[in-house]
């Protein structure tokens, strides 16, 4: 992770990415591999195979993530999900490079920052995939270990982002996903946001800035590349 050469106004501007299905299609089917693994996780652990599905729904609605719900309610051990679920993703097989995407990075001229509600191992992996990594100074994450993790679309998930990064001033935050959720609690909170989704949202979803790929930043954000 390093920080390149730039003024103070564009220093105090710093820009949030997130990273699954922001930073790389949702086409490539890494969501439905996770959903995959982590209700086969859940039969492990003695959820019921009829209700697995429902259950691990509910969970990710009601905690933000499903593996939230399972610690909560199971006392699942961590480490075995890590590696069940997260460490078993075929990333490298699936995830390539995307110089189009490294180019646009490399161009907006805010600090960078990547921010996820994944694990630090499953965040760096996806970042070297994209061959991305070295763009971005640091990666606020879930760390599914310590007690009452904060993960988006919380508001104290957005606060620790702008603590572990030294941003102070939420107008000058800046933010790209691909959820709905996350994106209303950035601009609830001051930050200017963008949705990334190749679906429009409803107008009673979600209004303003919205981009079908985080390629097309530029056209929505032009005086951050300016």
């Amino acid at each position: 992770m390093t920080k390149g050469s730039m003024d103070d106004s564009q220093g105090a501007r710093i820009f949030y990415f997130d990273i699954d299905n922001c930073l790389y299609s949702p086409e490539l089917g890494i969501d439905l591999l996770m959903k995959d693994r982590i209700y086969a996780f859940g039969k492990d652990i003695g959820l019921d195979s009829a209700s697995v599905v429902d259950t691990c729904s509910t969970y990710y609605k009601d905690y933000g993530l499903t593996v939230r719900g399972l610690i909560n309610h199971h006392g699942i051990d961590v480490a075995a999900f890590n590696e069940k679920v997260d460490g078993s993703l075929p990333l490298e097989s699936v995830i390539k490079p995307d110089p189009a995407l490294r180019l646009m990075i490399q161009s907006i001229k805010t600090r960078r920052w990547a921010f996820t509600n994944a694990g630090i191992v499953h965040a760096r992996r996806v970042l070297k995939c994209l061959q991305v990594e070295d763009l971005f100074e640091g990666i606020t994450f879930c760390d599914y270990a310590a007690p009452d993790f904060p993960c988006k679309p919380e508001r104290r998930a957005y606060e620790k982002a702008m603590a572990e990064s030294g941003a102070v001033d939420v107008r000058m935050c800046y933010f790209a996903d691909d959820s709905i959720s996350n994106v209303k609690t950035a601009r609830e909170l001051g930050w200017t946001a963008v949705l990334v989704s190749k679906q429009p949202p409803s107008a009673s979803e979600l209004t303003g800035l919205h981009i079908k790929t985080i390629h097309e930043l530029p056209s929505v954000l032009p005086q951050l590349f300016a």
